[in-house]
């Protein structure tokens, strides 16, 4: 047996040999069954029943009914479909497919028993293939084998079930009572993930809970901040919980890729790629939809990645992620996902298409929904040259009624940017010049809250000013725009609304020569963050809308990405692992102060844990604005406590350095006396250890180092 080694031992020979550990796949190491190598998982998972792969028992096996009933020689071809079918759920057993023969009519029985390598993709199958219609006469029953079992003890009497005592749950928002207000984070740094506390006060994050090897690929928030979501071979598995991280629910799909929650929460879209068996064919490609709590699949696509590649691209081989797209609030009422010359719109109550028919949109390009509303906005290009126009259309869903249309011409391409409430469109059109040479921006601003929904027109001053980024404000009427050449950019700020006039747009003002190429705006609005990131080397400003000026400049070098916390109270900027030098993140107030600094060797990934909606109703929220001096005095307390614990800590601190200093000057002197008679030695008895008791004197020493002789001829 292999002596047993720790990771950290592992990673200190790695370490020795100039081996990356994080580079290596992990998922291309295969060892022979029952073999650890000394290496000891501390995946709980592994020593427990429910491991996730390669289980003992026949939970791995289904029986499928109702096949066909077919003679020897047709045996061959049944056995293709059936495996053809099967093979796309999981990965089927070598010989795992056995379909049983009378040996007197040398036919098939009409059933069959297919072998899976894990459970989950038993399951699966079980779920998705239960019920499907193989033609008119045959209609798939599949079951677990296991249940056969279950089946053949079925009492011949009818006994009412036992109840059981109810026993709640953990209380999975429990983190939003924290009584300092605290929020929440999740940090991937080499292969540990952990979530932290945010405690600005103590200038220092307060870790939650950390795992090794927690997800193979990356993690994410669900929107409303309930669960955490991670990656595996096997599947998806969501964790969450009071005090530590329990898993709640997994999510059978294999080779999962990519994910995706609706935006209340109720559902999660998995998405995997398959290598084609063919090389001259395209990725395979599988997306399901999850029920969150109960895990069950709703419904599932499946096809050629070509077909989920129209709308541009942004997932992986070339599909443009998410492909679906869901109706804005918390109802999770409708998704959608582009087509050729057409939107697909379903509905979660049955997951089919909205009267049964998608929507025809002749070469739509581009769409989104209103944050909040069932509105879709759709966008297609020029056709015929120019001769029928670019349009910009807004559709009511379910009725499919078309709101409002704008034509466009000499179109380029655009870009819909919808405001976080819903109550404006801003469409950023790129035109061509007369001469189709060059090409020039404006905006097309709908005002959707508004009668008729009317659109202005917003040209920048400078027509030929390129768009390098927009943002609106959120739950604001202002937008921010950063325009013109690099390095050194405008940015200029609008409002949707002027002194006079609500209906009119107007500029507030333009800042001139910013070393930005991206905006931040708090989630309640107010402050922005004009950035200039990794090529910008950093460069962050602080600024405030309302008084329109710079609250601080700052710098984090390589800087990478921008996120603030879901209050708008601090803002963290990070260096992730593109990067060699200084990987980790800095954690910044709104105003632009340094509040602490954490490096981390080969940092991934930072989220800030997001919050659901208050509950507290517009008035409510006015009237702690009003008297927020009555609100803050017991926070104000608080940070008095912490303000004169932290000078007490650092009154010890100091403390205890002028002890150690005072020790070590202590230590020396005593060295330096015992010593003194071997210096008197040295100086030739004399005793005084001053320097300018000792006169310097010249002494000139000529020493002969070598002679010879040597005869030189004058021939």
């Amino acid at each position: 047996m292999a002596e047993v080694v720790s990771m950290d031992d592992i990673r200190a020979t790695a370490g020795r040999l100039n081996i990356d550990i994080s580079s290596i796949d992990l998922d291309s190491i295969r060892l022979p069954p029952g073999e650890d190598f000394g290496v000891i998982s501390d995946d709980e998972d592994l020593k427990g029943e429910e491991q996730l792969e390669f289980e003992a028992g026949f939970g791995n096996i289904i029986v499928v009914d109702n096949l066909p009933v077919v003679p020897k020689e047709k045996f061959e071809k049944l056995e293709g479909v059936i495996r053809k079918i099967y093979s796309q759920i999981g990965v089927i057993k070598e010989d795992g497919l056995w379909m049983p023969m009378d040996p007197e009519t040398q036919k098939t029985l009409g059933y069959c028993f297919i072998e899976y390598n894990t459970p989950q993709e038993a399951e699966l199958a079980k779920e998705k293939t239960n019920g499907y219609k193989l033609d008119r006469s045959h209609i798939f029953a599949v079951n677990m084998f296991d249940d056969i079992e279950k089946f053949m003890k079925v009492p011949d009497e009818w006994a009412p079930p036992e109840t059981k005592p109810y026993t709640p749950g953990e209380n999975l928002q429990k983190w939003l009572t924290d009584e300092k207000a605290r929020d929440q984070f999740v940090i991937r740094a080499g292969s540990d993930t952990e979530v932290l506390w945010n405690d600005a006060r103590q200038s220092k994050p307060e870790l939650v809970y950390k795992r090794s090897f927690w997800t193979e690929s990356f993690v994410q928030w669900s929107p409303l901040g309930t669960y955490l979501a991670t990656v595996h071979r096997q599947g998806a598995a969501v964790w969450g919980g009071a005090i530590t991280f329990n898993r709640l629910m997994r999510y059978a799909h294999p080779q999962v890729k990519l994910i995706d929650f609706s935006p209340g929460e109720k559902f999660l879209v998995t998405y995997s790629s398959h290598e084609p068996s063919n090389p001259r064919d395209t990725h395979r490609v599988v997306i399901n939809i999850f029920d969150v709590r109960t895990g069950k699949v709703m419904r599932d696509f499946k096809g050629s990645a070509d077909e989920f590649a129209i709308g541009g691209t942004g997932g992986v081989s070339g599909v443009s992620w998410p492909v679906f797209k869901w109706s804005g609030g918390k109802d999770d009422k409708y998704f959608a996902r582009i087509g050729k010359n057409v939107i697909s719109v379903y509905e979660t109550e049955t997951f089919t298409l909205i009267d049964k028919k998608s929507i025809k949109a002749e070469n739509v390009m581009d769409f989104s929904w209103s944050p909040t509303d069932p509105i879709l906005a759709l966008f297609a290009p020029e056709l015929g040259g120019g001769n029928q126009p670019a349009k910009v259309s807004l559709v009511q869903i379910p009725s499919k009624k078309e709101l409002r249309q704008k034509n466009l011409f000499s179109v380029s391409d655009c870009k819909l940017y919808w405001q976080s409430s819903g109550d404006y469109l801003a469409v950023k059109v790129d035109r061509y010049t007369k001469t189709k040479k060059s090409t020039y921006t404006g905006f097309e601003l709908f005002r959707i809250k508004e009668r008729d929904i009317p659109i202005e027109v917003l040209e920048l001053e400078n027509k030929n000013d390129k768009i390098i980024s927009f943002a609106w404000e959120p739950k604001g009427h202002r937008f921010a725009v950063i325009h013109g050449d690099s390095p050194r950019p405008d940015v200029s700020f609008y409002s949707m609304r002027s002194g006079t006039n609500t209906g009119r747009v107007s500029k507030l003002t333009t800042v001139k020569g910013k070393q930005a190429n991206a905006l931040y705006w708090s989630p309640a609005g107010r402050f922005i963050i004009l950035a200039g990131l990794k090529g910008f080397n950093g460069q962050l400003e602080f600024y405030n809308v309302d008084e329109l000026e710079t609250m601080a400049t700052a710098e984090h070098f390589m800087a990478t990405d921008v996120e603030w916390d879901p209050t708008g109270r601090y803002v963290v900027t990070s260096v992730i692992s593109v990067h060699e030098m200084e990987n980790g993140f800095n954690v910044w107030s709104f105003n632009g102060k340094l509040l602490y600094r954490i490096l981390k060797d080969h940092f991934f990934q930072f989220l800030w844990r997001p919050r659901p909606p208050s509950f507290l109703s517009p008035e409510k929220e006015e009237e702690i604005a009003k008297n927020l001096k009555k609100y803050s005095k017991k926070y104000e307390a608080e940070d008095q406590d912490v303000s004169l614990q932290l000078s007490e800590q650092d009154r010890e601190k100091r403390k205890m350095l002028k002890e150690e200093w005072d020790r070590w000057v202590s230590e020396w002197k005593r060295l330096h006396e015992e010593q003194k008679v071997e210096r008197q030695t040295l100086r030739d008895g004399e005793a005084s250890d001053e320097e300018e008791e000792y006169e310097a004197k010249e002494v000139e020493v000529e020493e002969l180092l070598d002679v010879s002789e040597e005869v030189i001829s004058f021939d």
